[in-house]
């Protein structure tokens, strides 16, 4: 657990006071958003989870798509209800559904967006559930080593963020993360100018999957460093054109019956298609 200071242990205990009451106030779920802390009664650096300042997600909203969605490690909920409040302006609203392994943050979560499907779940598990396509994909996922049982279908290296995006590629046809960024592809916030990276993490793992990391509308969230709690990170909002990906990696149609019949007449092994296009 985090060592709160006296004016933190204050407002989350007035966060919870707020968790009592049957009905919400707008107000009431802004401030517990920005108030109940992570680090009060769990070791959220072991889990890797420390949740997006509340005003940095809802410019991470601008970005993340719309129509049936998709928060994986979803924490408390606070990218979703940013989406949702954001649709306020819009013809439709999103169906959201929300994946959090952890009970205590489901609960609050359900609590301040009753309007979302909440789902008691491990990220890995997800893509045997059943749960259909998603038009997008967001995350806020765990940083870096953190531990885990399982790999997802395409990557097996240590990085948190990146096994979530290859699990978001077979659900949706969009993505949209905030991540390191060392782990983004490109360099842009606190910079003086946008440039892609060259080498590194991010640049293999694009070309492990195909898919291509992109700015987005271009939010620098150096502008929220000191907003995080307990740690200050330099990430980056990075977009993710899933159905692109699928498009240029899956052969067309005759390519697939032309491979087929080599295999048939000589057993070749027969063309593996993109895993997400299914």
């Amino acid at each position: 657990m985090a060592k709160l200071t006296k004016p933190e242990l204050r407002a989350h205990n007035q966060a919870l006071a707020f968790l009592e009451k049957d009905v919400l106030t707008e107000d009431d779920k802004e401030f517990v958003y920005r108030n109940w802390h992570e680090g009060a009664t769990h070791i959220n650096s072991a889990a890797g989870a420390f949740f997006t300042p509340f005003d940095m997600a809802f410019d991470f909203a601008i970005d993340a798509g719309g129509g049936r969605v998709i928060d994986l490690c979803a924490g408390i909920g606070m990218l979703s209800y940013a989406i949702w409040q954001r649709s306020r302006f819009y013809d439709r609203r999103p169906r959201i559904t929300c994946i959090e392994r952890n009970p205590d943050y489901l609960a609050v979560g359900r609590k301040l967006l009753p309007e979302a499907e909440w789902i008691c779940a491990d990220v890995f598990d997800v893509l045997d559930m059943g749960l259909g396509h998603f038009d997008s994909a967001i995350s806020n996922p765990p940083f870096g080593n953190v531990k885990r049982e399982k790999n997802s279908p395409r990557y097996t290296g240590k990085d948190f963020e990146f096994h979530v995006i290859d699990i978001a590629a077979h659900l949706a046809e969009y993505g949209c993360f905030i991540v390191p960024q060392r782990s983004a592809g490109f360099n842009y916030s606190g910079r003086q100018n946008y440039e892609r990276q060259k080498d590194g993490k991010a640049v293999k793992f694009q070309e492990l999957t195909g898919l291509h990391f992109d700015a987005g509308c271009g939010i620098d969230t150096a502008f929220y460093k000191d907003a995080w709690k307990g740690v200050s990170p330099i990430c980056e909002i990075v977009c993710v054109d899933f159905a692109e990906a699928r498009a240029v990696v899956a052969p067309s149609p005759e390519v697939v019956a032309a491979a087929t019949t080599v295999a048939a007449n000589d057993n070749s092994p027969q063309l593996s298609l993109f895993a997400g296009a299914a």
